[in-house]
């Protein structure tokens, strides 16, 4: 078992690691910013260094200073969260070169995955649905795109295969526009990730987004824990979060989970991973992997009582996974809202201090939050301050709880977003579940 690791991040992500670090016994190093020096993870954990100034290129990542930090502290792993370096496969590489262990995938499974067309290829090889396409990189043959887009069907949609979180694609409904379409999407690939290469896709015009949240140890062992529905989205960032996803059967998630874990036993996969899917028309699409852990892994722990940095923790030390896939029940049901510090209405950051903060409580309530009164919001970061939970024996029951967590609620000094929040929980349309990925934002008339 590791005895000490670096968190390499921070926020409520950090603080949610460095509590089952307490759990196990873990020694804990906090890594932080010179404006992040009064997190609550910082304040509790066994030691603290600060890596750099507030702007992320200077801390969080600054790869050279982690792994430094790692030194120093005698640390024999670093943990990545989400966001900043954790789907960075030279990093974990630098990691492991270093001679630390990297909580996480392998850095070639992280590089595979990285690349969407090289991921779409492992998918098709281990019988995981994707969405009809191109089937690898468009070349410079006018004529052959062409060609592919018109098997496909308009609408298509242009990808870069670096690309990531809504950024790098252009959706092209007529021939007309194919070729400029594919130019422009280039250039923007080119300068965003280094790399210009792009492929070509179907676009599903009303699909749901729907994932599948997997564990796999360096054992041969790999399982599912059910699916999540995420299609309440603004520009293609999740709002909120759910599992298991409303009409989805057993059948169906027996059979996209064991097609899943069947890719993750032919890649090597180790760690926490999520399959993400486009659903529609009784249809599963793959779109891409995750190749760390989910902002929304809460809400999958609350249906099957699987702890699943823990489980990481565990993995990385070396360990099997601590159940099966018989093991695995899903009890209930959960719903996750992300609480971000901007105006409800604009969706402009709301930085500042936090005079009053009140976290909501009540049975089956769980708020993962490093708030707390007297906090000021830095600007420098991700809007997101928090997460509530609410977990009940049966969809309608969560989200009574929520509407309940989201009135007790008291957050004074900042703008947030919980007046939205609350907006959504009395839509019908949310109510009766199933909602598309372009719902909040037809809704909300973006």
């Amino acid at each position: 078992m590791l005895d000490k690791i670096v968190i390499a991040n921070r926020g409520e992500i950090a603080l949610r690691i460095l509590r089952a670090c307490r759990e196990m016994g873990i020694k804990t190093v906090a890594v932080h910013s010179t404006v992040d020096n009064n997190l609550k993870h910082v304040l509790l954990a066994d030691e603290t260094v600060c890596i750099g100034g507030p702007p992320s290129a200077e801390s969080y990542l600054n790869m050279p200073a982690i792994i430094s930090a790692a030194e120093v502290t005698d640390a024999v792993a670093i943990h990545p969260g989400y966001g900043f370096l954790s789907e960075n496969a030279d990093f974990a590489e630098r990691v492991e070169s270093s001679g630390f262990v990297f909580i996480g995938p392998p850095a070639s499974v992280i590089r595979q995955m990285g690349d969407k067309v090289a991921a779409i290829q492992a998918m098709k090889a281990a019988g995981v649905p994707t969405v009809p396409g191109s089937d690898g990189p468009l070349g410079d043959n006018t004529d052959e795109n062409l060609r592919i887009a018109r098997e496909i069907a308009y609408p298509i949609i242009i990808k870069a295969a670096a690309g990531g979180g809504g950024r790098g694609m252009r959706v092209v409904h007529s021939e007309a526009s194919l070729v400029n379409a594919i130019t422009i999407t280039q250039a923007e690939a080119g300068a965003a990730f280094g790399n210009e290469t792009v492929y070509m896709e179907k676009f599903l015009e009303t699909p749901r987004h729907i994932e599948i949240q997997v564990l796999a140890d360096n054992h041969g062992n790999a399982v599912h824990l059910g699916e999540r529905d995420c299609s309440m989205q603004r520009r293609h960032q999740k709002v909120i979060e759910e599992a298991p996803a409303p009409g989805i059967t057993e059948k169906q998630r027996n059979f996209l989970g064991d097609r899943c874990v069947q890719a993750c036993k032919d890649m090597g996969y180790r760690s926490a991973g999520t399959f993400e899917f486009l659903y529609q028309d009784d249809e599963f699409y793959f779109i891409e992997m995750n190749t760390r852990l989910q902002v929304e892994h809460p809400v999958t722990e609350m249906i099957t009582g699987i702890d699943i940095v823990k489980e990481q923790l565990r993995i990385a030390g070396g360990e099997a996974l601590s159940f099966t896939q018989d093991d695995v029940q899903l009890r209930g049901h959960a719903i996750e809202c992300r609480i971000n510090a901007e105006d409800p209405k604009t969706f402009l950051p709301s930085p500042g201090l936090v005079q009053l903060w009140h976290a909501p409580g009540g049975p089956g309530i769980r708020v993962e939050s490093h708030v707390y009164s007297g906090y000021r919001v830095p600007p420098y970061y991700d809007s997101m301050i928090g997460k509530i939970v609410a977990h009940g024996n049966d969809r309608p029951t969560a989200i009574a709880r929520m509407r309940n967590a989201l009135t007790e609620i008291v957050i004074e000094g900042i703008k947030t977003n919980v007046a939205l929040h609350q907006e959504i929980f009395q839509h019908s349309a949310f109510q009766a579940g199933g909602t598309d990925i372009h719902y909040l934002e037809k809704r909300l008339g973006l």
